[in-house]
């Protein structure tokens, strides 16, 4: 009888042993969103380089636009996720429980303004009467009608149509648009039948930045610190590693054939898609460049012109009062050991 007690005792430990490690591995989980962007991270999400470097199961979602990002942060599905400043402007704006972490990248020349050969567009007047495809409320969005403003274009004189990256590019093909403002993999498609008349990068060097950035759930990310500075040091390298050796990352490599695994598009196109884009260092990170600063910091400057773009359109009710307030420099700091 003793015996039988010891065994059902010793049954009994196992199963809250068991039970508690079954508890402690599902807390240890987390869903992060990407989109179909070429840059070092996708790579590193088929390699299971997160994983590795957190110790936590990681569920990844692919979006194709932003805004679905923030909807599904929202929501609560996802827990972080890469969204572009327009939609993430659009997200804290609104009040959500989420912050801006890191820059994945400096959009720079990755994102442009192409229009169709044999559309007759050879000046930026030339737009006027011709139908312009776009994702609403993404960064291409903002550049849009910012572009305009300063063409002095009113957009009413342009068709300008709500279509995401993959609808553009089917759309281009077929003859349907005369011009489109998107990314890669779209982007390269559409300039191999078009020219590009003016990048995100130019727009930016007239005063309104944009980027893509991480966005975290600040409740969870709280709640998570170690696994937050791990994921950021993990994004910190990833980045160096195509930063300090590029020329590595050829259409053959592991990384380019990963990337287009993750993404889509043609492996030929990524050295130089990659090569458009700026990959700030964890130092770059932390200055008033972009996360430091406070409201005075270049990336809570860039979600306030982009908020005020957004309640123009109508796409929001109120502006913050201060945007660096959405911006935490808290885990980039970490990973620097301060």
């Amino acid at each position: 009888m003793k015996r039988l007690f010891t065994t059902i005792a010793l049954i009994v430990v196992l199963s809250f042993v068991l039970g508690l490690g079954a508890s402690i591995a599902a807390d240890k989980e987390v869903t992060i969103g990407y989109q179909l962007v070429y840059n070092p991270a996708a790579s590193a999400i088929l390699d299971g380089t997160f994983e590795k470097a957190t110790g936590y199961k990681i569920k990844w979602r692919k979006f194709d636009s932003g805004a679905k990002v923030i909807n599904a942060m929202a929501s609560g599905d996802v827990h972080i996720s890469l969204a572009g400043s327009s939609p993430i402007a659009a997200g804290v704006s609104r009040g959500l429980d989420i912050e801006l972490i890191y820059i994945y990248e400096d959009i720079a020349s990755a994102e442009a303004l192409v229009v169709r050969n044999g559309s007759g567009i050879v000046s930026p007047q030339d737009l006027k009467g011709k139908k312009l495809g776009v994702p609403f409320v993404s960064t291409t969005h903002f550049h849009t009608l910012f572009a305009l403003e300063q063409f002095g274009i009113n957009p009413k004189e342009i068709k300008i149509l709500n279509m995401q990256p993959p609808a553009i590019a089917a759309a281009w093909e077929r003859g349907d648009i005369d011009a489109a403002f998107v990314w890669d993999p779209a982007l390269g498609r559409i300039k191999e039948t078009g020219k590009v008349l003016i990048t995100s990068g130019t727009l930016s060097t007239w005063g309104k930045a944009t980027f893509d950035g991480c966005v975290a759930n600040k409740t969870w990310a709280a709640a998570n610190p170690e696994f937050m500075v791990k994921y950021i040091k993990t994004l910190a390298e990833v980045d160096a590693s195509y930063r300090d050796n590029p020329s590595a990352w050829t259409p053959d490599s592991r990384m380019a054939k990963n990337i287009i695994k993750q993404v889509g598009g043609n492996a030929k196109d990524v050295p130089g898609v990659l090569a458009l884009y700026d990959f700030p260092t964890l130092e770059e990170q932390a200055s008033d460049r972009w996360l430091g600063g406070g409201k005075n910091g270049g990336a809570a400057r860039a979600l306030f012109y982009t908020s005020e773009f957004l309640l123009k359109e109508k796409k929001l009710e109120k502006l913050l009062p201060d945007y660096g307030a959405v911006v935490n420099a808290k885990w980039v700091n970490m990973a620097l050991g301060k």
